[in-house]
């Protein structure tokens, strides 16, 4: 908000510029169309100037540097050009005109190389404030299946993450045929990576750089975002088990979502004593089942008449299977000495045991 606030105080400061001192020179025209025309040639170069920050901005300091590079030996190329031109016989009229048009063209050709061959350019090697050696450990470079996932959104907005986000080309063009696909669930779920996209740009405090970087030689997109990663010297954001995996073989660090929410998940201990909400009855006799805020399901025995309550409950064993963590507990009860009623029966096993029925 506050750049577009410059942005505007730039505008009226050239618009009045052109009003008061009217460098345009209309000797042609009429005077009663000397103000407007010199208000509306001045709100044009003022657009175009904003335009051409905003568009630099989105640019990365590689490229500048290669644009502005590219650009001065272009203007070196083009005097050199104008001396050769100042001893040729022609007349003033064209030698000018053949001198501005070799500045133009070769500043042109230099600064669209300079900045197309950007990327190439090693920072770290000029040292200094152009050294990356401290920024570059900072840039995540994120997948598509973490993009679709979410979750990302809502890390960055607890401000976990710095740095640079990368979003890579390739993976937009994977999440853009995603959501144009034929499929209805694969284009929600595009459509869903591309929302997800525009909400984490919105976040302030947080930089996302689409870098238009490609790998040609390379067919799989998760190589391609190793090699990516292993250009920038940064992490990869995902939770793609395989592409974990193949990343750590290949030397490059990843910041693994699942890892993270199961590193979050609440660690208790047996003895411990916490409270749950009973939401149904547990498969054997007399049990309950809670939920904890994560999906971690808590198996309460002797709860069954405490469904719909929240109760407090003593941990006494915690059990780690392929599908998550269950946590078995036991609720007091007075009657736990009395028989069974005609009908009922009474567990065969203790809690843990019946994790293999959950």
């Amino acid at each position: 908000m506050d750049l577009w606030i410059i942005r505007i105080f730039l505008f009226i400061a050239i618009v009045l510029s052109g009003v008061f001192v009217q460098p345009f020179h209309l000797n042609s025209l009429s005077e009663s169309y000397h103000l407007p025309l010199s208000i509306l040639l001045s709100a044009v170069l003022a657009l175009l100037i904003i335009l051409a920050e905003i568009r630099v901005r989105a640019l990365s300091l590689k490229t500048l540097i290669g644009a502005a590079m590219g650009s001065i030996l272009g203007i070196i190329g083009a005097s050199l050009i104008s001396l050769v031109i100042g001893r040729m016989r022609v007349s003033l009229p064209v030698e000018t005109f053949a001198q501005v048009m070799v500045l133009i063209l070769m500043t042109y050709v230099g600064l669209v190389s300079g900045a197309t061959k950007g990327e190439y350019i090693d920072l770290s090697a000029l040292g200094g404030i152009f050294s990356e050696r401290g920024l570059r450990k900072f840039q995540k470079v994120l997948d598509t299946s973490v993009i679709i996932d979410g979750r990302i959104s809502d890390i960055c907005k607890t401000g976990f993450l710095e740095g640079t986000l990368v979003v890579p080309h390739f993976v937009l063009r994977e999440l853009q045929q995603i959501a144009d696909s034929a499929d209805s669930i694969k284009r929600n779920r595009g459509r869903r990576g591309l929302d997800i996209l525009e909400k984490i740009k919105g976040i302030p405090g947080v930089t996302v750089q689409v870098m238009e970087k490609d790998y040609p030689d390379v067919k799989e997109v998760d190589l391609k975002l190793i090699e990516l990663a292993k250009e920038l010297g940064g992490k990869i954001v995902t939770n793609d088990f395989n592409l974990n995996k193949v990343s750590q073989l290949r030397g490059v660090d990843v910041l693994n979502i699942n890892e993270l929410a199961n590193a979050l998940k609440p660690v208790v201990l047996p003895g411990e004593t916490m409270k749950v909400f009973i939401l149904k009855e547990g498969k054997e006799y007399n049990q309950g089942v809670a939920y904890l805020d994560d999906g971690t399901m808590v198996v309460v025995d002797n709860a069954r008449r405490m469904i719909g309550k929240t109760i407090a409950t003593q941990v006494t064993s915690v059990l780690q299977t392929t599908a998550g963590k269950m946590i078995f507990g036991r609720f007091p009860e007075e009657t736990e000495g009395i028989p069974p009623q005609r009908g009922e029966r009474r567990p065969f096993e203790k809690a843990g045991g019946a994790a293999e029925n959950h």
